[in-house]
C-alpha cells in the first residue's frame, strides 16, 4: 500500500472513530416485583383506584463508551386508602455510546435511554397487573425530554443558589 493509500485509511479511520456512536447491546429486566398485600378483600370493593406513579434512572459506565442505564418504574394503586397493587419494574440497558460531548452524553444516559426502555418496563408493568387479575392497566407515555429538562434546570438553581455572593471591599 503506497504511503498515500495509507494515509486516506487512516484518516479515514480517524473520522469515524470521532463520529457520535450509540448502539444498544442489551435490554433486561435487572428487578420484578409485584404484591397485592391486601388480596382477597381488595378484589370486593369497587374498583376506583388512585394511581401513584414513581420513576427513577441511574447509571453507571461499565467500560470505555459502555453505561449500563435503569429506569425504575414504581406503580401503586390504592383503593379505600388500601393498597390493592404494588408493581416494581428496573428496566435496563447497556448502551456503547461514544464521542459525545459532556452536556449531550448526559442528555442521552439522562432521557434517550430512558425514552428507550420505558416501552419495556410498561409492557411487564401491564402483564403483572394483569397476572395479579386486576383490570387492564396501561402506563401513559411519559416525556423523559421535558423530564431531563427539568432536572438541569433544577441542577442549575441549586448551584446557583449554594455559590456565595462576591463581597466588595472599599
Amino acid at each position: 500500500m503506497s504511503d498515500e493509500n495509507q494515509n486516506e485509511v487512516t484518516e479515514a479511520t480517524q473520522e469515524a472513530q470521532a463520529e457520535p456512536q450509540f448502539a444498544i447491546q442489551r435490554i433486561y429486566t435487572k428487578d420484578v416485583s409485584f404484591e397485592t398485600p391486601n388480596s382477597p378483600a381488595i378484589f370486593q370493593k369497587d374498583w376506583k383506584p388512585e394511581i401513584k406513579l414513581d420513576l427513577d434512572t441511574r447509571s453507571n459506565k461499565l467500560a470505555e463508551n459502555t453505561y449500563e442505564v435503569v429506569l425504575a418504574v414504581t406503580v401503586t394503586a390504592t383503593v379505600e386508602g388500601q393498597t390493592a397493587f404494588l408493581a416494581e419494574v428496573q428496566q435496563a440497558g447497556i448502551f456503547t455510546i461514544g464521542n459525545l460531548p459532556e452536556a449531550q452524553l448526559a442528555h442521552t444516559i439522562g432521557a434517550f435511554c430512558p425514552t428507550t426502555l420505558f416501552p419495556y418496563a410498561r409492557e411487564t408493568i401491564a402483564s403483572l397487573v394483569n397476572r395479579g387479575s386486576f383490570p387492564q392497566f396501561n402506563l401513559s407515555p411519559v416525556n423523559f425530554e421535558a423530564l431531563f429538562a427539568s432536572y438541569v434546570q433544577q441542577r442549575a438553581a441549586e448551584a446557583k443558589a449554594n455559590v456565595p455572593e462576591s463581597t466588595e471591599t472599599h
